[in-house]
């Protein structure tokens, strides 16, 4: 029933399926066409296209995904073993609200399976839709948003790629957990936003931050459910957008590892791209943006929360008037820090008991720093 919105590619995808050779991704790939439609239960990544982007008031012509598809399917796949399958395209409803019940039906039925959609989409309020299709899978959300703003708008504000943040943290029912922003740019941000940010014990970090360490985007990646990108955080000159001009952003290295990143953490089961601009240079950069995805995912090592913690080497780092318990991964050196959540019953947070963080975020609490992130974590935990 979920699949009847997905529209199969067109007949020119069909000609250009019979060209790949044998060693592009494409001859690798199921393909949703005509005469055939993927095996759902066979399927471990779903590339979805959505053509709606009305909530772009920047855009300046309809969505068009065949240069994407074209330059990402010609791309040689690494050792990949993860069975990969394009399940076509979700069409424009009569309103907004119609494409995001779409959206939420397909990608609801997905990751009920153990898929992983990789979403490229229209408008960035795609992402309000996204969000909501975990409304029955009776769990908190971890959402980052890969931005150059923050996307707030006015209470009553209709859904748009500038104000879908306020949409999902005012609805019901409110399972937005936390919110981290990685390269925000101060100018395109008011002193209001930025403050909310801090009320909210939301996360956020600054395009100089991320440029000058990516490293400390990895934990963040860790603990994701959804990664939401926004091509418009990528520099112009390296994206090749230059319908809407952006001097400042990620480089394509930058964009292509934070991908990576989102790609190895365990967590993550939603990634998508939103905002390009249908121009055939950033078409390229966007199919390897996903390329570095599922070359992460298949980098992905299965600890925490799949795995125990027997296999973790514990530190307990006295700190003020708390007992910080660290714990690291023998496995990858990785590291996550204890949050004492109180549970009752079947409480919705208790698979957040172990944050991830850093080495760094480490060796500053055994100089009597207490980390960020767990005191915001902490202060969701009391309000």
């Amino acid at each position: 029933m979920e699949f009847e919105f997905l529209r199969p590619l067109g007949l020119d995808f069909e000609v250009l399926i019979n060209e790949f050779s044998t060693q592009q991704l494409g001859s690798k790939v199921v393909f949703n066409t005509k005469d055939q439609f993927p095996d759902v239960d066979k399927v471990t990544i779903a590339v979805i296209g959505v053509l709606d982007n009305r909530g772009d008031d920047r855009a300046i012509s309809d969505v068009d995904l065949f240069a994407i598809r074209k330059e990402l399917y010609t791309l040689y796949p690494g050792n990949w073993d993860a069975s990969i399958a394009d399940f076509g395209d979700i069409l424009p409803g009569d309103t907004i609200e119609d494409t995001y019940f779409a959206v939420r039906k397909v990608v609801a039925a997905l990751i009920k399976r153990k898929v992983i959609p990789v979403i490229i989409g229209g408008s960035q309020d795609l992402t309000y839709a996204l969000y909501r299709a975990y409304d029955d899978l009776e769990q908190m959300v971890n959402l980052v948003a890969i931005d150059s703003k923050f996307d707030f708008g006015k209470e009553n504000e209709t859904a748009s790629a500038n104000s879908y943040l306020t949409k999902i943290v005012i609805d019901e029912p409110n399972n937005l957990f936390n919110f981290c922003n990685i390269g925000y740019q101060t100018y395109f941000n008011s002193q209001e936003e930025i403050d909310l940010i801090e009320k909210l014990f939301f996360d956020s970090y600054r395009l100089g931050e991320i440029s000058n360490n990516l490293a400390l985007a990895e934990p963040v990646f860790r603990d994701a459910d959804v990664v939401s990108l926004d091509m418009s955080s990528v520099k112009s000159s390296d994206s090749g957008n230059f319908v809407t001009f952006v001097p400042n952003g990620f480089n394509g290295k930058e964009i292509c590892s934070l991908s990576r990143y989102a790609g190895i953490s365990d967590k993550v089961s939603l990634f998508g791209v939103f905002n390009h601009a249908n121009t055939v240079h950033e078409s390229v950069l966007i199919a390897q943006i996903i390329w570095y995805f599922i070359e992460g995912y298949h980098y992905r090592s299965k600890e925490y929360p799949f795995g125990s913690r027997e296999n973790y080497i514990k530190f307990i780092v006295p700190i003020e008037e708390e007992v910080l318990i660290f714990y690291k991964s023998d496995k990858t050196d990785r590291w996550w820090i204890e949050i004492p959540f109180v549970t009752n019953g079947g409480n919705k947070l208790k698979r957040n008991t172990l944050l991830p963080c850093s080495y760094e975020e480490y060796l500053g609490a055994c100089n009597q720093e207490l980390p960020e992130r767990w005191w915001k974590a902490q202060r969701k935990n009391i309000v």
